[in-house]
């Protein structure tokens, strides 16, 4: 893959650089942040790298398990016959898958082949239009992405023999930064961290979790957009590597009732054109405060980390389908297990849903937002792009900071904050209100073509029986 030290890769560079492949992979990815790809014949993927190729747009018209929506969608129908959208190879996102075959690896973004614009539903273009709108104001963001998911010794054949039912953990027992635990599937573990590096995705943390076979890895600061790129491959490669040992991850939110969910805690920050941290504090303000700081902790973020906080506060509860996509998803956000539920911001609290990251716990370079809410089933594209542009919104409107920060309370004090939705359909109904904030920052038409994705996925599962129902009333009601 690419690196800023690197020669971009250029049309004319890519015959040499493809030179002894003779096929290659390509992969866009869809609402659910799945991966929707194919291998194509090198001379095709020659003729497609120069002027993109058509793709079918029934990706944006079905859900994860390829049912088509409920309700018919504009870019993909039975009124436009599911007609072709066009793909463009990003040549900049090459890799090489890991092991053999070691294929080429390109992903592509969508467009409307009328209008030539990204499409308002694509992940990647989403996220470009944000990244664009903050380059016009002199700003570049950089992220990182935090992943706890559980892992079972079981295949994707097995888990539909059990029905999904008394799967095997890979290991069992609480056993959070243990050192031992690794040791029982050594192999698997540092295969997942190699691979991970050979395809362009440096993990800075990889460790056990707490919780029955739980990992968590961090992956390393980067560009946002590299970021959400390689957030998603990191699934990818979590699940491959897995098939290989025997492992099957899952990023699924709240796999077991009675355990601690899976969280996808996101990083974010932003630097001028010179590279500087616009949200860090000078060394002299560390120690003697920022002046103009409305609360004594916030003087250890700069004014504009403080708009972009506030921004971010203000328009949170609107935005919750982007960080929390799923109907399981919103049952990981419950008290008394480090989740978030109200509008909040901390420096030291894990209760909060923004913690601030500045001096002391960092030098000023590394000064940050850690924002708590989305689980490990998040798209990452469209958090980052909610996210962004809802900061980008607070900055230009020097929005203030609601209150102070979350702190210790008093013995007899009644802290209140608003709380955030707590299923998928409330924070549906949020998202599409006609004077929502998602509305402002991402626009209308993916605001109601996303909305609508994730109202299908609400109907689903009100429609489902579930083992819940069966226990509670199939004998006694």
């Amino acid at each position: 893959m690419t690196t800023p030290d690197q020669p971009a890769i250029t049309l004319a560079s890519l015959e040499k650089l493809l030179e002894n492949d003779d096929r290659v992979q390509v992969a866009g990815i869809d609402v659910d942040g799945i991966l929707r790809g194919k291998i194509m014949l090198k001379s095709k993927f020659m003729s497609a790298a120069k002027d993109g190729f058509g793709y079918c747009s029934v990706v944006f018209g079905w859900d994860m398990h390829d049912r088509t929506y409920s309700k018919e969608l504009g870019i993909s129908n039975l009124k436009n016959g599911y007609k072709d959208i066009l793909a463009k190879v990003d040549l900049s996102s090459y890799r090489r898958l890991p092991g053999a075959p070691a294929l080429p690896f390109f992903l592509v973004t969508f467009y409307d082949p009328e209008t030539q614009k990204g499409l308002y539903a694509c992940p990647r273009a989403t996220l470009q239009k944000v990244v664009d709108d903050l380059d016009k104001e002199g700003f570049e963001a950089f992220a990182g992405a935090e992943y706890e998911y559980f892992q079972f010794r079981e295949t994707p054949k097995s888990i539909y023999e059990k029905d999904f039912h008394r799967l095997t953990p890979l290991s069992e027992g609480m056993h959070g930064y243990s050192l031992l635990r690794p040791e029982l599937h050594k192999e698997y573990f540092h295969a997942l961290y190699d691979n991970c590096r050979e395809f362009g995705i440096p993990i800075e943390g990889h460790h056990t979790e707490t919780g029955p076979g739980v990992f968590e890895s961090a992956l390393a600061y980067q560009r946002v957009s590299r970021m959400a790129d390689n957030a998603i491959l990191f699934k990818h490669m979590a699940k491959t590597t897995g098939l290989e040992h025997g492992v099957l991850p899952t990023f699924m939110a709240k796999p077991y009732a009675d355990q601690p969910g899976c969280s996808g805690h996101v990083h974010i920050s932003l630097r001028d054109k010179e590279g500087r941290n616009v949200f860090a504090v000078s060394e002299s303000e560390v120690e003697k405060g920022r002046k103009d700081a409305k609360y004594e902790d916030t003087a250890r973020i700069s004014q504009i980390g403080e708009w972009f906080l506030a921004g971010i506060l203000e328009g949170l509860p609107d935005i919750m389908p982007c960080l929390v996509p799923t109907v399981n998803g919103y049952k990981r956000l419950v008290e008394s297990y480090w989740a978030p539920t109200t509008v909040s911001y901390a420096y030291e609290s894990r209760l909060a849903s923004v913690r601030v990251i500045s001096p002391p716990m960092g030098d000023t370079k590394s000064t940050r937002l850690e924002v708590r809410v989305p689980g490990a089933d998040m798209n990452p594209y469209f958090t980052f792009s909610a996210l962004l542009a809802l900061g980008l919104r607070g900055i230009r409107n020097r929005i203030p900071l609601p209150g102070p920060p979350i702190r210790p309370p008093a013995p007899g004090s009644k802290l209140s904050y608003e709380r955030l939705p707590n299923s998928l359909d409330k924070a549906v109904e949020r998202f599409l209100r006609p004077e929502s904030l998602a509305r402002q920052v991402l626009g209308d038409e993916f605001v109601d073509h996303y909305g609508a994705t994730r109202q299908n996925e609400w109907e689903q599962y009100a429609q489902a029986v579930t083992d819940w129902e069966l226990r509670r009333y199939l004998e006694l009601a």
